[in-house]
């Protein structure tokens, strides 16, 4: 697998992490430095992490992985979304997703539902034999710039949102797990 191969797959890894890292940015009153290094560096090392994963037990769980995966994934996505629907609907006369708290346990639980896709990948890449440790860097890398941006480009215009923000953010993680679930059910 050759260097631009590897970055776009890698670019594919980490729109679900960039689209989650908006989502999170549109509930933030004010994004600071510490909110996009934790999120960028979070969903990049789950990123990196979950090939890692999927390539040391690519022959022993591959079928487990490939049957529970997008179920994983939607559920966690479906709760969270769903909380962030609930919450910004509850609320109408708060402003700017104030219920929204980005905690570490938030975090943790969005990197592994939007990583899960890159446990299959490591799956595929043991197959093709490829270095797993300079494609997880290539991954990681490609993953925490792209969050990165999707953190900027949202607090560029989430303002224009305003008390809509959270119901944005709520929708985007359903779709997020939605499509996850419909692509591996129904193309693959």
């Amino acid at each position: 697998m050759g260097i631009w191969e590897l970055i776009l797959l890698a670019a594919g890894l980490s729109m679900d992490a960039a689209a989650v890292s908006i989502s999170n940015s549109l509930c933030i009153r004010r994004v600071g430095i510490k909110n996009v290094l934790q999120m960028a560096l979070m969903f990049a090392l789950f990123q990196g992490i979950m090939p890692l994963i999927g390539y040391f037990a690519a022959n022993a769980f591959s079928d487990i992985i490939n049957q529970f995966d997008h179920w994983i994934a939607f559920v966690l996505l479906a709760i969270i979304g769903g909380r962030m629907l609930h919450e910004a609907s509850a609320k109408e006369d708060k402003k700017d997703c104030e219920l929204f708290s980005m905690t570490f346990k938030l975090l943790f639980i969005q990197a592994i539902a939007t990583s899960i896709d890159a446990l299959a990948v490591g799956v595929s890449l043991s197959a093709l034999n490829v270095n797993i440790y300079y494609s997880i860097s290539i991954i990681s890398i490609v993953t925490f710039v792209s969050c990165t941006v999707a953190v900027v480009i949202a607090k560029r215009f989430g303002t224009l949102l305003g008390k809509r923000a959270g119901i944005v953010g709520g929708i985007i993680l359903i779709a997020i797990g939605l499509k996850i679930f419909i692509e591996h059910m129904f193309f693959q």
